[in-house]
């Protein structure tokens, strides 16, 4: 990862503010109107909504897990500056019986308050994957700053905690906004990597609030690498569409032994209809360590469902830490 020749020495305040609105038949109305500018900071007024997509299972966690792969990964690096204006957003999801974070980046017309931008993101729009989800609520009030000793604060309004969830969810909850605050920062250049990255948590402008009801946000927290997803499909996008092939695919991953499996499946009216090729990829930094995957794939036009996954020659039927897109080849152009 490369390293910055200097921590930021000023502050970054956004601050955004959300009116509530009604529920109607659980479909959730949002609208976004801004407002004034005023001194340094940026305001906003947006409807709130609840927590969209969410079904009543994804409050809770199993009472056992099902997965061998949780807290495989053992250590999570920050993402890397980049000049594009886009946003990196966490979001929950499950694999296997358990669930994981797992990012997907937003296109953004603006990146000079991607902290905030990105956890307004986070907290008020749905995912682009259907298998992922969120817990958190538009709040009526958040800002988030950047210290010189390498420390966000984020202060939000006690509205976004809204949703009732187990001890489970609401750890990797917490996280999820972590990773997500620690991510946008990396990418914007705003703190120095080289050191450890903390996020102060506050709520309503203090500290020591029992968030979901589980967590107490008494001190600052650090990216939990255990939460890591163990497989997921960076690229293509979920349901993204491509007119060349080669279909390169890119991911990341980890596994006991350096090799992630895949497959390709056919689908019909969003039906997987059968097999169309399967194979194996290896992760360059070996077994048991989280590295970056890729492959290419050559298909005839069509519309397929992409996953890798994490086999266990004891459990050969068993796709552990599965991740899946769907991904449509629209026109055959060789390069």
């Amino acid at each position: 990862m490369p390293a910055f020749d200097t921590a930021p020495t000023g502050r970054f305040r956004a601050f955004a503010d959300v009116a509530p609105k009604a529920l109607r038949e659980r479909k959730i109305l949002r609208m976004v109107e801004k407002i004034a500018i005023v001194g340094l900071s940026l305001s906003l007024t947006l409807v709130g909504c609840k927590a969209q997509g969410v079904s009543g299972g994804d409050t809770t966690m199993p009472t056992i897990s099902a997965s061998t792969s949780i807290g495989l990964v053992t250590s999570a690096p920050l993402e890397t500056a980049r000049a594009s204006q886009t946003l990196p957003v966490y979001w929950l999801g499950r694999s296997s019986g358990d669930v994981y974070l797992y990012r997907e980046f937003f296109p953004t017309q603006s990146i000079d308050d991607p902290i905030a931008t990105a956890l307004r993101t986070m907290m008020g729009t749905k995912p682009n994957d259907p298998d992922y989800f969120s817990l958190w609520n538009s709040p009526s009030r958040l800002g988030a700053s950047v210290s010189a000793k390498n420390v966000i604060t984020v202060d939000v309004s006690a509205d976004a905690f809204g949703q009732k969830v187990d001890q489970g969810i609401a750890s990797r909850s917490i996280d999820q906004l972590v990773y997500t605050a620690t991510a946008a920062a990396a990418m914007a250049g705003l703190v120095d990597t080289r050191t450890t990255i903390q996020v102060s948590i506050l709520v309503d402008g203090h500290t020591g609030y029992n968030a979901f009801g589980h967590v107490l946000l008494d001190k600052p927290i650090t990216r939990d690498a255990a939460f890591v997803a163990p497989v997921w499909i960076i690229d293509p996008a979920n349901k993204s569409t491509y007119n060349e092939v080669p279909l390169k695919v890119v991911g990341q991953g980890i596994s006991p032994t350096g090799e992630l499996a895949w497959s390709l499946e056919t689908m019909v009216d969003g039906t997987v209809e059968k097999q169309f090729s399967n194979g194996t990829v290896t992760i360059p930094q070996g077994a048991n360590e989280l590295g970056e995957f890729t492959f290419s794939l050559v298909t005839p036009p069509g519309t397929y469902q992409l996953s890798v996954y994490i086999t266990d020659p004891s459990m050969p039927d068993k796709k552990i830490g599965l991740d899946t897109k769907i991904v449509t080849i629209s026109e055959r152009s060789k390069k």
